[in-house]
């Protein structure tokens, strides 16, 4: 992933009556490869490059995790971004250059900032075999935070919303009158809902802008439009609500915030301002500096060319 993300064209602006009925703008998917497992990327695409501070959304699977293929992503640096890590089956070995070890399982949250920089791994839990699927997101860090210094916090339990077709688990911000008890550096929501058959009235912030992904399940109806696998549904601003319908069980992620303004570079792991300062971090990586630490993993680090910009 390389380039200059421009700031999206005014973000459309749901009004009238019936807000949760305005049209939803239906995003393509494209297809990649995390080590050997393969993932559905629905952010950024050419028709949205952000979602409030959301810049990068990865569907993970579902797939199987053996000898021959696996989730092992070795050693790689971030700055300027957090990660965001949420399962839906199996499990997954994070380690970082603060020197964390943390295995996250379904139903729990990893969160990783980047600020000023640091390195990490995802790895298949020891000699796990079977399903993998879930979601990898980044976060881009506000101006006034993006050179901090890098954390990490896991939690086990996050709280949910009770909604009048299912219930929502709040993994960052607030959904309604529920709030994660994760870190918050920039006005967001990520909500996993779990819906059963029928239809579901989710409650939105008309502040925010809006991506809506189906986890597992079948397509389902938003407002007035339909959403299937592989794809993202972008809601524009002025929402308090959406309607969500579901012929069966399905788990949908929303996600959402207010606009980002700020200009945004990203290449390979890094999310910028400018060009300058990813060619100067990923010269760091290289040399080794001690910027970014050491992550203790069995995996080779990457290093991969530089940027194709010149320095």
């Amino acid at each position: 992933m390389s380039g200059f993300l421009p700031v999206d064209a005014q973000p459309f602006e749901c009004a009238g009556d019936s807000p949760h009925e305005c049209e939803m703008e239906v995003i393509d998917g494209t297809v990649a490869k995390v080590g050997a497992f393969e993932v559905q990327r629905v952010l950024p695409r050419r028709a949205k490059r952000t979602i409030g501070h959301w810049c990068f959304v990865d569907h993970m699977g579902p797939g199987t995790v053996s000898d021959e293929i696996g989730l092992d992503v070795a050693p790689h640096p971030h700055i300027g971004l957090q990660t965001v890590t949420w399962l839906a089956q199996g499990a997954i070995l994070h380690r970082d250059s603060l020197g964390t070890e943390q295995v996250i399982r379904p139903g729990q949250l990893n969160l990783m900032t980047a600020g000023h920089g640091v390195a990490h791994s995802e790895e298949t839990v020891g000699l796990y075999s079977g399903p993998l699927h879930g979601m990898q997101l980044w976060l881009s860090l506000p101006p006034e935070v993006r050179n901090t210094e890098p954390a990490f916090e896991h939690h086990a339990d996050l709280p949910r919303l009770e909604l009048d077709g299912g219930a929502a688990s709040v993994i960052l911000g607030t959904l309604g009158e529920v709030s994660s008890p994760a870190r918050l550096d920039s006005a967001v929501v990520a909500a996993e809902l779990r819906l059963r058959s029928g239809r579901t009235v989710v409650p939105l912030d008309p502040t925010f802008e809006y991506g809506i992904v189906v986890v597992e399940g079948p397509a389902v109806a938003v407002g007035a439009g339909r959403l299937g696998g592989g794809q993202m549904g972008y809601l524009g601003l002025g929402r308090d609500e959406v309607s969500i319908e579901a012929a069966e069980a399905t788990t949908v992620l929303l996600i959402g915030g207010v606009p980002r303004v700020e200009p945004l570079v990203m290449w390979w792991n890094y999310v910028a301002p400018s060009r300058a300062e990813i060619i100067e971090a990923h010269a760091q990586w290289a040399d080794g500096d001690e910027r970014f630490g050491v992550v203790h993993s069995p995996l080779e680090r990457l290093v991969p060319p530089g940027p194709p910009w010149p320095a």
